[in-house]
């Protein structure tokens, strides 16, 4: 295309009410960097991306410039919007302890869009994060998919139930409970696939084949919310989510996936670049544990460069802030991600799994993870590097509105 066919086209894009933001540098993930580039938003979307010098402006559209630009990030697994800022009971709704296996229960349900760690992360360039209930108990909950702005959760969500949230190894091993180990706790899980399995045929077979003692059901059949869940996985509706960082509670996961054919995401996998054969044949994704968790105990063999050994190996990958029991119990994904840039991965890949490949493993890159027409209008807005410590974002959008992150960053760097 021409210089001038293309400014031509840019310019009857053009109309009031337009945002466009300008970049020295714009990173689209999805192709090139653009040097000296925009995006313009229409309606809360992408309209069109270029080099600024094909696009034609009339004055009345707004014009916001930043040195780099990026996809708004999304956090690949975390807790906030259910962790809270304080850190004491009331704002601790991530974990329910009182039974092993609780399915049912849904991130959408405890979601707090108030959460003054919600803005806190925005404002650090995250615009969508796969949040919900935390590792720490053998089926701890769905999680689901939001945008992290919106004063309530029905504005936030983006996908109201994602995956089913499971733990094996220690970290679901209880001293005077059950799981006491890894073989009851496998076995325990085993058994409820195996209810779930029973309880999806029965509700197949025709209504005289079976119910009350005389044959036929009274009535439709009693709905039970732990079987739908765990139906969910069943029928890859939804994956199971298994947080193992051992390379043996990883392996255990892998077989039971392939045992009950569901899909299947790594969560933290500390020692999964010790199985890495197994996980690509199986075609497991893998969000792999923050390079800065606390390394001991069953992550005592975690390491900066497990997320570049995972990309290296051609394992989907993406970054996440993850979830520990002990304070800081939100990270922060710019900075985890600058570490495992630092740590072999390089700047393209590290972006790309806080962005692109982390929308993909979600399923939602249709909507977000690169700047391209159509998607939605996420951005992130930065005043140098990203991933450089002394950096910092200055702003976003989501879905076209704007922002100011000045107030989250100062005094961050």
């Amino acid at each position: 295309m021409s210089s001038f066919a293309a400014t031509l086209i840019a310019s009857l894009l053009i109309a009031p009410g337009d945002v466009v933001v300008r970049g020295d540098l714009v990173h689209t993930v999805s192709g090139p960097a653009i040097a000296d580039g925009y995006v313009l938003i229409r309606d809360g979307d992408i309209a069109a991306v270029g080099r600024a010098d094909e696009l034609v402006l009339d004055g009345d559209e707004r014009v916001h410039h930043a040195r780099i630009v990026t996809p708004g990030l999304v956090d690949a697994r975390g807790t906030v919007g259910l962790t809270g800022q304080y850190n004491i009971p009331h704002d601790q709704d991530m974990l329910e302890g009182s039974k092993p296996m609780q399915p049912q229960l849904r991130a959408i349900d405890a979601y707090n869009p108030q959460e003054r760690l919600v803005e806190w992360v925005r404002g650090f360039g995250t615009t969508t994060v796969h949040t919900g209930h935390a590792p720490g108990a053998l089926i701890s909950g769905r999680t689901f998919i939001v945008k992290t702005a919106g004063d309530t959760v029905n504005d936030a969500v983006l996908v109201p139930d994602a995956m089913v949230s499971c733990t094996l190894g220690p970290a679901a091993q209880k001293k005077d409970g059950s799981p006491g180990n890894r073989s009851k706790g496998i076995a325990m899980l085993r058994q409820k696939l195996m209810d779930a399995q029973h309880w999806v045929r029965e509700g197949a077979l025709p209504e005289e084949e079976v119910g009350a003692e005389d044959g036929k059901r009274d009535g439709p059949r009693k709905r039970d919310l732990e079987m739908e869940a765990l139906a969910g996985v069943l029928d890859r509706q939804m994956p199971l989510l298994v947080y193992a960082n051992r390379a043996q509670d990883i392996a255990n996961a892998v077989r039971l996936a392939q045992e009950f054919g569901i899909a299947m995401v790594l969560d933290g996998g500390a020692e999964s670049y010790m199985v890495l054969d197994e996980l690509k044949a199986a075609g497991v994704p893998v969000l792999t544990h923050p390079p800065m968790i606390r390394m001991y105990e069953e992550r005592q063999n975690a390491a900066f460069t497990t997320p570049a050994k995972l990309a290296d190996a051609g394992i989907p990958m993406a970054i996440q802030t993850g979830y520990e029991s002990y304070v800081p119990k939100v990270r922060v994904l710019v900075f985890e991600a600058g570490h495992a840039a630092a740590h072999g991965l390089g700047f393209e890949r590290a972006l790309k799994a806080c962005t692109l490949d982390a929308a993909r493993i979600l399923g939602i890159d249709d909507r977000v993870g690169s700047i391209e027409p159509g998607k939605d209008a996420d951005l992130a807005l930065w005043d140098g590097d990203p991933f450089e410590w002394t950096s910092h974002c200055t702003g976003v959008y989501i879905d076209g509105k704007a922002y100011d992150a000045s107030d989250c960053m100062d005094g961050a760097s």
